[in-house]
């Protein structure tokens, strides 16, 4: 699944494409995703796109009659294209710019969302309830700390709640606790300020250089110029089990938390 750093990849990679070019056509080949595409979405051909900005893992286009918002799902991508690119399978929606660029949603699981609003799309329904983002100044040591106490469940899970804060993927979440040296078992509310103001460094250490290198390389996920992510190869924990860690040499395990693949060294993190 594409996480927040490949989401922010993309918001970078499609932004001089689409800010201040005006909308031409929009194609919709499978109108049916993770939800129905509504028609209303139309109301952006002809309209000036005034900024794309990205909240959570959702993509924000804004024009002055409304917003698109867009999710990759669990296997989407977008690409920039010439508009006059025949397209194939699961090339499931175009955003055609006067420029004869295109925006194409590339979705095989169709999990993916196109929407619509004419509001605020902060306060939409999708994303009014979400935690800070990550790399913001109100996630600090202290919101985290507070947020925790009395919480029994695990800090990885704790850690990868929306609600909590966004975009703290399974990925992510395991290479934070390792830089950080805490276990993904122990429970939130046992965690110390002091602990998780080394853990919140490690989420916007972790986070940005991943953002910096272009994204995890999944998969499925692909830039929008079409190049894959670097920061795969500098993963400490994540996909290693039964390797040595990079820093005691002791062997890096695997548990399933909450049908979730965790990886940590039990030396290291406590």
């Amino acid at each position: 699944m594409p996480e927040l750093p490949e989401v922010e990849t993309t918001c970078r990679g499609i932004r001089p494409y689409v800010v201040g070019y005006n909308v031409r056509a929009i194609i919709v080949r499978q109108p049916k995703l993770r939800w129905q595409i509504p028609t209303s979405l139309h109301e952006l051909e002809g309209q000036k796109i005034l900024s794309v900005t990205r909240r959570a893992k959702y993509i924000l286009m804004e024009s002055a009659k409304g917003t698109a918002i867009l999710h990759l799902g669990m296997s989407g991508s977008l690409r920039v294209i010439d508009a006059s690119l025949a397209p194939e399978k699961h090339d499931h929606v175009d955003i055609i710019f006067s420029t004869g660029k295109a925006i194409r949603l590339h979705d095989p699981r169709r999990f993916g969302a196109v929407l619509w609003t004419r509001e605020d799309p902060l306060q939409h329904k999708l994303l009014c309830h979400l935690g800070p983002e990550p790399l913001s100044d109100e996630f600090d040591a202290m919101f985290l700390y507070k947020a925790s106490r009395k919480r029994k469940v695990s800090v990885k899970q704790f850690i990868m709640n929306a609600q909590v804060v966004v975009g703290v993927g399974n990925i992510y979440a395991s290479e934070s606790l390792f830089m950080a040296g805490i276990s993904p078992k122990i429970a939130a509310g046992r965690i110390s300020l002091a602990r998780y103001k080394k853990l919140v460094d490690a989420i916007k250490r972790v986070l940005a250089r991943s953002i910096e290198q272009g994204g995890t390389t999944l998969r499925d996920f692909i830039q929008a110029e079409g190049k894959p992510g670097y920061f795969q190869q500098q993963l400490k924990v994540y996909g290693r089990a039964g390797e040595k860690c990079t820093v005691c040499k002791s062997q890096i395990k695997q548990i399933s938390q909450r049908q979730r693949s965790s990886f940590y060294c039990s030396n290291c993190q406590k």
